[in-house]
């Protein structure tokens, strides 16, 4: 039995199937992602969703979706599904779904009277391609199928209504048609691997609703242009295959092609590697450069993501070597920052003042897995770079004072991940010292330290040691309480004494500032007030403010974004602490917990997880349905756990 499967009783509840998502990448930035009855719930939704470069930075759906129509002796059976006003469903083709599994392909099979039908979508890697292959398992009598593709060519973040600047002009190609409907997009081309008979009957279809849209407080209907329909009969055991991309394809390779990409997908039968294929799916090549995309459906590269998700994405899934792709492309991106120049890379929010920190740990966490020489050669001198920059007081929002601490101000704009606004103003203005922040530059000190060691440059590792032996004692001064527990931040005589989760990364981290009671007093601390079984709470429920539930329109969901909703991602630091602390005997918990989101695989999005969770129970999935930095961590903590394992034995 499949890891990832759902029978006829699921699929047929549109309330529970409406709420499982799927997304798949071609690794190169572009997507398909829907609901796993086919119905789009969310503007971002479509067959073939690609960046248009020529357009800005945006995503643009091409080709939002494809119904397809059963015909036998004259009688149609339409196995589409839309939304319209009303919660109004049309043409209810899920009415006909027999089961769903997402193992290898996203595979649906319907049953139509005496018709079995399977339907198989893959995205080609590198190619902005979709194939769909239909395979009519049984039929009694002639059968032909029919299929109405949906056209859109819009940006991901608006939507479309019925107009005359639309292009309804088409032109043949192999087996199929090509489409543009407006200036400045590629074409899209629509083929089949067998001949077919394309009926033009151009019209538009009017209020299509996208619910996760309205529930989110956005416009959420739109009208979409039907150009015609494509029709072929299909005999039993026959396979079909449609293409959609923006280049043409030869059709007999069709076939081939959809059964080497499907070989090279690691079967998703466990949490473990639906983590792995998540992971993979946050890659982006753009030419020569590899990226790691934020998330999806709606974030691109940023940088903190970037560095924080880059040793669980690629270490984690025994990729060194897109490790030092990514990490070629983001060290031009920094070495232009710190040298004025422009960035050239497409990553933004480089100038955050916690960036090049996260950086150090990526880079520490590459020496871990490789060895101390290899990361010397590698990145050591970037390293060093990085650290004599915010030591000699070149960024604009990073200084360092004498007492060994980072400042930066918070007060005007977000300088940390917790960033959300009301109002253009920071939501929670961390400013001044900041608990993570600092844990992370004694962090960098001491591990700089540790590798200019093998170069023999004592003038240089005592200088590092000893500003690092100086931080360390003003982060015990400036931190630390009675209580047991670490300050969120600091700034001149306010001190915020909200219970979050920053603290955890003093625990964790491989040098820290704390000894071993004091980082089990902090632990104890976040387990008590901040632990959930799907991530760590931003804020404890204790704390003035507490907002758990992420829901609502969008002033609601940001108040409620970092003041009590769960991160999974904070449990990598949180678990790398716990087993730091109690070694072995740790695990049995570390594991309990993990095995938690197998659950998260057949919720929301399938296979993968969620941005953020509510901070009470039940815990919901909530924010983008596919996060790198969660993904990460939990890749990360997996291999550690293995590792402590290979103790026992």
């Amino acid at each position: 039995m499949s890891y990832l499967k759902f029978d006829k009783i699921v699929m047929n509840n549109l309330e529970q199937s409406l709420s499982k998502e799927v997304l798949r990448t071609n690794r190169s930035g572009a997507y398909h992602s829907s609901t796993i009855v086919d119905c789009n719930t969310r503007r971002f939704h479509g067959l073939l969703v690609i960046p248009v470069p020529e357009l800005g930075k945006d995503n643009h759906v091409l080709l939002s979706s494809l119904d397809e129509t059963v015909i036998q002796h004259g009688a149609e059976f339409n196995l589409g599904l839309h939304k319209y006003q009303g919660d109004n469903y049309s043409p209810k083709g899920h009415k006909y779904i027999r089961s769903y599994d997402c193992e290898s392909t996203s595979r649906t099979v319907y049953r139509v009277g005496g018709v079995l039908l399977s339907k198989e979508k893959l995205f080609v890697s590198h190619e902005n391609r979709i194939l769909i292959r239909y395979t009519l398992l049984d039929a009694h009598s002639p059968t032909t199928l029919r299929f109405r593709p949906f056209l859109a060519f819009r940006n991901v973040n608006s939507l479309t209504h019925e107009n005359d600047m639309v292009n309804r002009n088409y032109w043949e190609t192999e087996n199929g048609v090509v489409m543009r409907l407006y200036e400045g997009y590629p074409d899209l081309y629509m083929q089949f691997n067998k001949k077919n008979n394309f009926v033009y009957a151009p019209d538009w279809y009017r209020g299509i609703e996208y619910s996760k849209e309205q529930e989110r407080g956005y416009k959420f209907r739109e009208d979409l242009f039907v150009p015609g329909y494509f029709e072929l009969p299909i005999t039993k055991g026959e396979t079909i295959i449609f293409s959609a991309g923006i280049s043409e394809t030869f059709t007999r390779t069709l076939k081939r092609t959809f059964e080497n990409e499907e070989k090279g997908r690691t079967k998703r039968t466990s949490l473990t590697n639906c983590l792995k294929n998540s992971a993979r799916q946050f890659y982006k090549k753009v030419g020569n450069d590899l990226y790691l995309l934020a998330g999806y459906p709606w974030f691109g590269t940023r940088a903190r993501d970037l560095f924080v998700a880059l040793p669980g994405c690629t270490l984690g899934v025994d990729e060194i070597e897109n490790f030092e792709a990514i990490m070629e492309t983001a060290s031009v991106a920094l070495r232009n920052f710190m040298q004025r120049k422009e960035i050239e890379k497409d990553i933004s929010e480089i100038d955050a003042p916690d960036v090049f920190l996260w950086a150090a740990w990526a880079i520490q966490q590459y020496a871990k897995e490789t060895s101390k020489e290899r990361c010397l050669e590698k990145y050591g001198s970037l390293l060093k770079e990085m650290v004599e920059f915010i030591i000699n007081q070149k960024h604009e929002n990073l200084f360092l004072h004498k007492n060994g601490l980072v400042y930066t101000n918070g007060k005007e704009i977000p300088v940390s991940w917790m960033n959300s606004t009301v109002g253009g103003k920071p939501l929670c203005p961390r400013t001044g010292y900041l608990v993570e922040f600092n844990a992370l530059w004694y962090n960098a000190l001491r591990f700089c330290a540790e590798l200019m060691e093998l170069t023999g440059d004592d003038f240089k590792v005592k200088a590092l040691t000893d500003l690092a032996g100086t931080a360390g004692e003003s982060f015990m001064d400036t931190f630390y309480n009675d209580y047991g527990y670490l300050f969120d931040y600091v700034d001149g005589n306010f001190i915020d004494w909200s219970v979050r989760p920053n603290m955890i990364f003093a625990a964790s981290l491989d040098f820290s500032p704390l000894d071993k009671g004091q980082r089990k007093g902090v632990l104890d601390f976040v387990t008590k007030e901040l632990l959930t079984p799907k991530g760590i709470r931003s804020l404890s429920p204790r704390s003035q403010g507490y907002n758990p539930y992420y829901d609502g329109v969008t002033e609601q969901r940001e108040h409620a974004y970092h003041q009590g909703t769960a991160w999974p991602w904070l449990l990598g630091a949180y678990f790398e602490a716990y087993l730091k602390i109690f070694n072995l005997s740790g695990l049995s918990f570390v594991e309990r917990i993990i095995a938690g989101f197998d659950e998260e695989m057949s919720s929301r999005c399938i296979g993968s997880v969620s941005e953020l969770f509510d901070g009470n129970p039940p815990f919901e999935g909530r924010g983008a349905i596919s996060y790198a930095m969660n993904t990460a961590e939990l890749l990360r903590i997996i291999k550690l756990l293995g590792k402590y394992s290979l103790r026992i034995n």
